[in-house]
């Protein structure tokens, strides 16, 4: 089955380093993306043509434009055409930030215009301020629906940092790629062995991620 080319050398070694550096690109894309996303989202609820055009504008070009072509035009279009020479993992943070800014957005204004507006006029007309009322009673409502959301979110962007092979950046996929080559003569069925071990790993991050996701809503659904 050509698992035994996975552990051949220091092979596995070479799979977790590449784990490492797309869990690392992932980790900070999503870090940006839920401070970033949650600002974006707040403002996309106030009732401002101006921001609601352009938040329009903004999550179009995401769900349109395909993550592989973002990397192309910042890694190889924007590079050419203002000179500045970005790296390759600069490049990507900024892509899959910019896609999980819009996504994250797109999750908290959801939240927010899903609260009754009842639960506003109520919570005045019990002496609450509105900040208390935002804090207080908003707030954790909008914490319940978001949380589920975003772990699914953060697992849909580490698998996605797997497009990153295609700006040279030497991720999992990439090193799996480079053993099946280097061991073609030898082991030819080893592409399987060593993208079932890839598999595995991916599902060794993203499963324990997941499963506070199905927890909470099995939970809050109660």
């Amino acid at each position: 089955m050509g698992i035994e080319v996975v552990f051949k050398g220091r092979n596995f070694v070479r799979l977790l380093t590449g784990l490492g550096a797309a869990m690392k690109i992932s980790l900070i894309s999503v870090a940006i993306s839920i401070v970033l996303g949650i600002a974006l989202g707040m403002l996309m609820t106030l009732k401002k043509p101006v921001i609601k055009a352009i938040s329009r504008v903004y999550l179009e070009i995401v769900r349109i434009m395909p993550q592989m072509v973002l990397l192309f035009i910042v890694f190889f279009g924007f590079t050419k055409l203002t000179g500045l020479n970005l790296s390759a993992e600069v490049s990507a943070v900024i892509v899959f930030s910019f896609w999980g800014t819009a996504e994250m957005a797109d999750l908290v204004r959801g939240c927010m215009i899903s609260i009754p507006t009842i639960q506003y006029e109520s919570s005045v007309a019990l002496g609450m301020s509105k900040l208390q009322t935002f804090i207080y009673v908003i707030v954790p409502q909008i914490i319940r629906q978001l949380l589920p959301l975003s772990i699914n979110l953060i697992t849909r962007m580490i698998k996605t940092t797997s497009l990153v092979m295609m700006i040279g950046i030497v991720e999992v996929l990439k090193v799996g790629q480079q053993i099946i080559e280097a061991n073609r003569k030898t082991a030819p069925n080893a592409a399987f062995g060593v993208f079932a071990v890839v598999f595995l790993l991916y599902f060794a991050v993203c499963w324990p991620i997941s499963r506070p996701s199905k927890y909470l809503e099995n939970k809050w659904k109660n």
